[in-house]
């Protein structure tokens, strides 16, 4: 399984910026996916995520109106589309997918795109 992530960057409060998850190494269709963020000296937090289909989203309140995750199974892909946003959402965005073996749990995380927000 391999997760990466691109779009990260410097961008002003108020700005917007759109990440991307390329995925590989599983059906991605038959997955769930996840994006979550960690700011400096803060647990790591779900931001949102998105059922396998795409049909159902869930977001946390602290970015509820301003982000969107999306997906394209097609193109084995997951976005989060960051608007109006805050210095407060600076942080490492990671990409998530886990699922079950064997009724074993797994877990697989990217290796994280930086955003800051700051003026």
């Amino acid at each position: 399984v391999q997760l990466v992530e691109s779009g990260g960057g410097l961008v002003q409060p108020g700005g917007s910026l759109r990440l991307s998850c390329a995925a590989s190494g599983f059906t991605f269709s038959s997955y769930d996916m996840s994006w979550y963020r960690q700011a400096p000296g803060k647990e790591r937090e779900l931001v949102a995520e998105i059922t396998s289909a795409g049909i159902s989203t869930n977001y946390a309140d602290s970015v509820k109106g301003r982000f969107t995750i999306s997906r394209d199974n097609a193109k084995n892909t997951v976005y989060l589309q960051m608007n109006s946003l805050k210095p407060e959402d600076t942080a490492v965005y990671y990409c998530n997918v886990r699922g079950y073996t064997d009724y074993s749990p797994w877990s697989y995380w990217g290796q994280g795109t930086q955003v800051t927000v700051s003026s």
